[in-house]
C-alpha cells in the first residue's frame, strides 16, 4: 500500500464570529458639556470604570425630540468627533451608532463610526437609589441548558477578565477592583466580589449572581444593570447576598437579597 504525505495548507488569518459584551450609550441631550459633567459626577470616584470599553452610540432618545420638534442635533461629522472625542477621554471606544436620522447616520458613517440596526434597549436597573446612563448590547436569549460550570480557583486582579461562554461561573477567590467575571449563566464568588460582575450575557434573564461579599463595582444581568455601593442598599453592599431580575412592562428591574448563612452549602 503506498502512503501519500497530506500537505497542510496555511494561511496567515483566520476569520471567526465571537461575541463581545458593549457598552451602550443612550445619549438624550446633545450639549457636550452637560454631558461631560455629568460623566465626572457618576463616576469621579471610580476611575478605572471604563477601560477602553466599545460603546454604541444610541441617538433614539435624540430622535424622539426632534420628531417633537426639539432642534435637531449630531447631524454633522464635526459633532459627532466633539462626541467621541469627550467619550475617549473617559475611556470608552465609540464603535457604531444606531437609533438615528439617515442624516445623523451618514453623520456618523463620515466621522469614523459603523451603523449598527436599532435594537430594542432595556431599561436600567435601579435598586431603589439610582440608576447608571447606559445599557449592555444585548444578544439574542439562548434558551439552551448552560454545560458544567466554569471554575476558577484563583484570584482575578485589576485588569483580568474571565467568561464563561455557555454555562455558569464559579469564583472561589476574591474578584478584584477593576477585575470583570461574565458568564451566560449564573454567578456564583465564593469571595468578595470588588470588581464586574455580568451574568445572562446573552440574555438569560433568570441568570442569578451571589457573593459572599458584595461589594461590586458594576454588577449586571441580561443587559440591566447598575453601579456598586451608588445603587446598592446600604443592607446588602458588603454582605452575602444574591441579584435576581424581575421582568416588568418598563423591561426589568435588578433584584438584591441577603443569603443567609442556613442557605450557604
Amino acid at each position: 500500500m503506498s502512503k501519500e504525505s497530506i500537505s497542510r495548507e496555511i494561511h496567515s488569518f483566520e476569520i471567526k464570529s465571537t461575541d463581545l459584551p458593549m457598552v451602550a450609550l443612550i445619549v438624550k441631550t446633545s450639549n457636550l458639556v452637560e454631558l461631560n459633567a455629568e460623566f465626572d459626577s457618576r463616576f469621579a470616584g471610580m476611575p478605572g470604570f471604563f477601560d477602553d470599553d466599545g460603546v454604541v452610540i444610541d441617538l433614539s432618545k435624540i430622535q424622539d425630540g426632534a420628531q417633537a420638534g426639539m432642534v435637531s442635533a449630531f447631524e454633522t461629522a464635526l459633532e459627532f468627533s466633539a462626541l467621541i472625542s469627550m467619550l475617549r477621554i473617559h475611556k470608552l471606544r465609540p464603535v457604531a451608532v444606531r437609533g438615528g436620522s439617515e442624516k445623523q447616520t451618514a453623520a456618523a458613517i463620515s466621522s469614523g463610526l459603523l451603523h449598527t440596526p436599532s435594537l430594542h434597549p432595556r431599561m436600567n436597573a435601579d435598586l431603589k437609589v439610582g440608576n447608571a446612563g447606559a445599557s449592555f448590547l444585548q444578544q439574542p436569549v439562548n434558551a439552551e441548558a448552560h454545560a458544567g460550570a466554569l471554575i476558577v480557583d484563583r484570584q482575578l486582579r485589576c485588569g483580568q477578565q474571565v467568561y464563561a461562554r455557555g454555562r455558569d461561573l464559579v469564583v472561589m477567590a476574591m474578584v478584584n477592583p477593576g477585575a470583570e467575571v461574565i458568564a451566560d449563566g449564573h454567578i456564583h464568588i465564593y469571595a468578595p466580589l470588588r470588581g464586574k460582575a455580568i451574568a445572562g450575557a446573552k440574555g438569560d434573564e433568570k441568570a442569578r449572581i451571589f457573593a459572599l461579599n458584595m461589594s461590586p463595582e458594576l454588577i449586571s444581568i441580561a443587559g440591566i444593570y447598575c453601579t456598586g455601593d451608588a445603587s446598592l442598599p446600604q443592607s446588602i453592599f458588603g454582605q452575602s447576598a444574591q441579584i435576581s431580575l424581575i421582568s416588568n412592562e418598563e423591561g426589568g428591574k435588578l433584584v438584591a437579597s441577603r443569603i443567609s448563612q442556613k442557605m450557604l452549602p
